[in-house]
């Protein structure tokens, strides 16, 4: 079981319906949500908590509620994209959505009843973490609460069907999940330093979203998605994705050359021989069909794949950046 759970951590996994059948409801749910990806918001999360601790405003209590929420909320919404697509027949005919994991509906898992249990369970643990919050912080937290919400319902639709799925992404995994957690965990305290360094987190969310509307532009053109790749084109959605690394890094270097963040955190730049790496690959117009060896696993997540890897290398090395430069700030 525990194992299951892991593995639904690590990755997505490919399951059959009798093995989906013999798992667990907590399985079933972390496969459901695609559990794999929540790491790009525990990472938000924890930066956010980070700088409030920085600031010397830190609730531990607000801050685990902030973090599962958060968590929650994420989950809701990949559950909410999964049933609207489904609704509007996306998903049909082996669409890309069910090529790269199961997708409970349209492999017949779960009846429409049962994914609707999941998405109110999920969203109203969600909300009562958010307005546990509201009733310790204020009604400040509403500054946050609200458009997070607002991004939850309506990114599948209309956001996403009209270029703005990436612009949200930015909002959401920027100024609203890491100022938002910082605001909350320090008493309702806002900071516009805050909101500049959560952008450098925030790009590399936004490069895995463009990695996988990219790798299904062609699926989302015929069926009427103006996701962004869609608007401006496969190579120039590849190269706004190695744009925004190089426009993380820029920023890195920025806040350490202006003193607002220790150079605790160029500890990043041991990610530059992965940002080669990845963007070798990204600078090369798509394969119509899966690559032998390494980059052909998981196909047809490929793009994605890259943007992903190397996100969760960035973010990583900045969060640790990020705690070093804390111990350091405190201690002197």
């Amino acid at each position: 079981m525990f194992k299951i759970w892991i593995n639904a951590l690590r990755v997505i996994p490919r399951v059959t319906k009798e093995e989906w059948n013999s798992y667990d409801l907590i399985s079933r749910w972390l496969i459901a949500t695609r559990a794999a990806v929540f790491v790009m918001t525990a990472i938000a999360a924890g930066i956010g908590g980070l700088l409030s601790y920085r600031d010397g405003n830190f609730s531990w209590q607000i801050f685990v509620l902030s973090f599962f929420g958060l968590i929650l909320a994420h989950a809701t919404n990949n559950l909410l994209n999964d049933f609207v697509d489904f609704n509007k027949g996306v998903d049909k005919d082996n669409y890309y959505r069910a090529q790269y994991g199961p997708h409970p509906l349209e492999n017949g898992f779960m009846s429409k009843g049962k994914f609707i249990v999941f998405i109110v369970v999920t969203g109203l643990l969600a909300l009562f973490a958010g307005l546990m919050i509201t009733y310790q912080v204020g009604l400040q937290t509403l500054w946050v609460l609200i458009p997070g919400l607002f991004f939850l319902l309506f990114y599948t639709w209309p956001l996403k069907y009209f270029g703005l799925g990436e612009i949200s992404v930015v909002l959401v995994w920027g100024p609203l999940m890491i100022g938002g957690t910082y605001f909350v965990v320090s008493g309702g305290q806002w900071s516009n330093w805050v909101a500049l360094v959560s952008l450098v987190y925030a790009f590399g969310p936004t490069t895995v979203l463009l990695g996988k509307h990219t790798d299904k532009l062609q699926e989302d053109k015929s069926k009427g998605i103006k996701t962004l790749p869609v608007i401006i084109g496969e190579k120039a959605s590849r190269y706004t994705v190695i744009g925004l690394w190089i426009l993380q890094y820029a920023l890195v270097i920025y806040l350490v050359l202006t003193a607002q963040l220790g150079p605790a955190i160029l500890l990043v730049l041991i990610s530059v021989p992965k940002f080669i790496k990845e963007s070798k690959v990204i600078a090369k117009k798509r394969p119509e069909k899966a690559p032998e060896g390494e980059l052909g696993q998981g196909w047809p997540l490929y793009l994605v794949h890259r943007a992903f890897v190397f996100n969760r290398s960035f973010g990583m090395l900045f969060l640790l950046g990020l705690i070093i430069d804390v111990v350091i700030y405190k201690l002197i």
